[in-house]
């Protein structure tokens, strides 16, 4: 079985090139961002804490967003592989993966990192905002608080899998199309 992390800042592209990867090369996406959507839709506890916490622009705890996760995994025996988009999103969570995975007899195949500059995550986001009807997506201060998460807790992760030799890297400033290629030349 194949897993890969898609990373990258807020806006970066990852559940776009999710979904591309998807439809082109047949993998199980998993985004905690809409695993939790859907548990604040259906009202659920899990769903009114993380509530609370994302529209403030914090993360939800390792414990609860693990437990997702392992679920899906569970879940789906039979797919290609699976494409994690929003996870793991600190160290903590980066080693919960690994031994989540040693432990199911799998190891992390690669990590696929889309970089953008901060200018841009505050363009997309805003523009995403306005498509999706995303409240959290159109406030500056989340925004900021957002881009400052990703900077003080996920940034840390880069240097975790270069020293395990998992982390790849791609410049997302040109198209959709050619950022896509560019992702998709990563995945298998």
């Amino acid at each position: 079985m194949k897993y890969y992390v898609l990373f990258g800042p807020p806006g970066a592209g990852k559940g776009t090139f999710a979904k591309m990867l998807v439809e082109n090369k047949g993998y199980y996406h998993i985004s905690t961002g809409d695993l939790l959507r859907k548990e604040i839709a259906e009202g659920t506890p899990l769903g009114m804490q993380a509530k609370d916490l994302i529209e403030k622009g914090n993360l939800v705890p390792d414990e609860v967003v693990c437990g997702m996760i392992r679920q899906q995994f569970d879940s789906n025996p039979d797919v290609r592989g699976f494409l994690l988009d929003g996870f793991p999103r600190t160290v903590a969570q980066a080693i919960a993966l690994d031994e989540m995975l040693t432990d199911m007899g799998e190891e992390l195949t690669r990590v696929v990192s889309i970089h953008i500059t901060d200018e841009e995550v505050r363009r997309r986001i805003k523009g995403r905002a306005l498509v999706e009807n995303r409240a959290d997506d159109a406030d500056d201060d989340i925004i900021t608080t957002r881009i400052r998460n990703y900077h003080e807790k996920t940034e840390p992760v880069i240097q975790y899998y270069k020293a395990h030799d998992k982390y790849f890297e791609v410049e997302a400033h040109g198209t959709i199309d050619e950022n896509y290629a560019k992702v998709s030349a990563l995945i298998d």
